[in-house]
C-alpha cells in the first residue's frame, strides 16, 4: 500500500495548467525548499503548473525534514533499509505522479520533472520504469543509483540533463558523469551542463540552462 504525500502547489501565471513540472527535493529538505523556484521559472513558463511533495520518511533522528530512503554514511542504516526504502519511496512517487496528472488532466507527456540531490537519485530511477515516458528529466547535483541495470529496465527513455556544481562537496561531482555515460549507453537522450565554481546547490547560470531546456521539451510550456 502507498503512502500519500503531502505536497505543496503553484498555479499556472495564466490561469490554465497545460503541462507540469514536478520538484523532488533533497534529503533533509522538504517540497516547499524546491517549490520557491516556481518564481523565476512561473513567468517563463506561464501554462505551467508547479507541484512539490514531501518525501515520505523523516531523516532518522531528526523532528526536521524529510528522505525519500536512508543514507548509511549519513544516518548509519544498513544497506538493506537503505534499498527498502528505495522500493517503498518509488512506489509513493509513482501513485502520486499518477494522481497529479489525473488531477490536472494532463497526459505522461506533458510532465517534467525536476531534482535535486536525492530527488534526482528519485527521478532517474523511477522515470525510466515508468510504462509512459515523461517530456523531460532535469538532473540537479545527484546521482544515477544502480546504473549497471538501467539499460536492461528502462521502459521509457525521456530526454535528461544533467546539472552538477565542479565543487560539490555532498555529491562527487564525478557522479555527473557516471550517470551521463549510462544513460547515454541506455538509449536515452542526454545533455549535461556543469555549475564552475558551484558546490551542492543550485547556481543561476544552471537555472537558466534548465529552463531552455524546458522550454525545449516540455509541450504546452
Amino acid at each position: 500500500m502507498t503512502r500519500e504525500l503531502n505536497f505543496g502547489r503553484r498555479a499556472p501565471v495564466s490561469g490554465t495548467a497545460r503541462s507540469m513540472v514536478v520538484f523532488l527535493h533533497g534529503y533533509g529538505a522538504d517540497g516547499a525548499d524546491l517549490l520557491s523556484l516556481a518564481d523565476p521559472l512561473g513567468p517563463h513558463l506561464p501554462d505551467t503548473v508547479f507541484v512539490a511533495p514531501d518525501a515520505p520518511e523523516r531523516p532518522f533522528g531528526t523532528p526536521f525534514g524529510y528522505q525519500w530512503f536512508p543514507i548509511p554514511w549519513l544516518d548509519g542504516s544498513s544497506q538493506e533499509a537503505a534499498e527498502a526504502g528505495l522500493v517503498r519511496s518509488a512506489a509513493d512517487l509513482d501513485a502520486f505522479l499518477d494522481a497529479q496528472l489525473q488531477e490536472e488532466g494532463l497526459p505522461a507527456s506533458r510532465l517534467a520533472v525536476i531534482g535535486f540531490s536525492q530527488g534526482t537519485m528519485m527521478a532517474l530511477h523511477v522515470l525510466p520504469r515508468r510504462s509512459e515516458p515523461v517530456a523531460a528529466i532535469v538532473a540537479f547535483s545527484g546521482r544515477l543509483l544502480d546504473p549497471a541495470r538501467l539499460a536492461a529496465e528502462a521502459v521509457s527513455k525521456p530526454p535528461v540533463l544533467l546539472l552538477h556544481g565542479d565543487r560539490d562537496e555532498v555529491v562527487p561531482f564525478a557522479s555527473m558523469q557516471e550517470a551521463g555515460e549510462a544513460l547515454s549507453a541506455a538509449g536515452f537522450p542526454t545533455y549535461g551542463h556543469v555549475m564552475k565554481g558551484t558546490g551542492h546547490g543550485i547556481a543561476p547560470d544552471g537555472l537558466g540552462v534548465a529552463l531552455s531546456f524546458l522550454k525545449e521539451n516540455l509541450p504546452g510550456a
